[in-house]
């Protein structure tokens, strides 16, 4: 038998303990694609078929909103949106666009209680971040109201925070941004509509402004539409001081690169 050294990693040590237990779960959960549920060699992962179908955003794209452009038009070029209209946080990046497979993600994560999902997808999304997860000083999700927090059990973009924080040692704050207006659901709404419908829906958690004076804040989400939701809660996150505000979402809708 194995003599287990007292001096082995802890991680090494607790891997080595939990092998058994591993093939047990193996055996009874065989690993499946995350989105098809057709077999494959290890949990967490998507089928051939699934990944290739995953658009994910790189460079080059708008240094602002993150819109991918079809051509390199060299360093710090920003998108016409961007200029026309400067949305109220510094920057948006997203991990993939949002069809496919990462709908599928998305929607198995926020409706069917996947949060299994949720340590994978906030891998993506820290490859996507830019840096600005290594830099900032807290993680924020954007939060639920409390009455449907009650119904969903759960709040999604705290799910893929907490992942994030756990993977790139930041404090989260999760707590601090509160929604304090119960808003309609966002899907079918329009821009503008959207736009109503969350103004004024967010605020700072009393006692807790000095988590965002002065701060860099990476605010979490998962899906970038028309960005009323985020630009509400930035725009909070601005008036109580955040020094930097950086949109970070897993998906974003969008058609084809400009």
């Amino acid at each position: 038998m194995k003599r287990i050294d007292s001096e082995w990693p802890a991680d090494l040590l607790r891997a080595h303990l939990l092998r058994p237990f591993s093939a047990l779960a193996d055996f009874l959960y065989p690993p499946a694609c995350s989105v098809c549920g057709i077999s494959t060699g290890g949990h967490r992962g998507l089928c051939a078929k699934c990944w290739s179908g995953i658009r994910f955003i790189e460079r080059p794209y708008c240094e602002v909103l993150g819109i991918p452009f079809s051509h390199d038009l060299g360093a710090g070029i920003l998108s016409a949106e961007a200029i026309a209209n400067p949305p109220p946080f510094d920057r948006l990046r997203s991990a993939a666009t949002h069809d496919h497979a990462v709908r599928d993600l998305v929607h198995g994560l926020k409706y069917r209680d996947r949060t299994d999902l949720a340590p994978m997808m906030a891998g993506w999304m820290l490859r996507a971040s830019d840096g600005t997860v290594e830099s900032c000083d807290a993680l924020i999700p954007v939060p639920l109201h409390r009455t449907r927090m009650l119904a969903r059990k759960f709040n999604q973009a705290a799910e893929l925070a907490r992942d994030m924080a756990r993977l790139s040692g930041k404090p989260l704050f999760a707590a601090t941004l509160i929604r304090v207006k119960r808003t309609s659901q966002q899907v079918g709404l329009g821009a503008k509509a959207r736009e109503d419908n969350v103004r004024g829906a967010f605020a700072i958690a009393k006692g807790r402004e000095n988590d965002i004076s002065g701060k860099r804040i990476v605010l979490v989400d998962d899906v970038y539409t028309t960005g009323a939701t985020v630009a509400a809660a930035s725009r909070t996150l601005r008036k109580a001081g955040a020094a930097e505000i950086t949109v970070l979402t897993f998906a974003r809708a969008l058609s084809e690169p400009i």
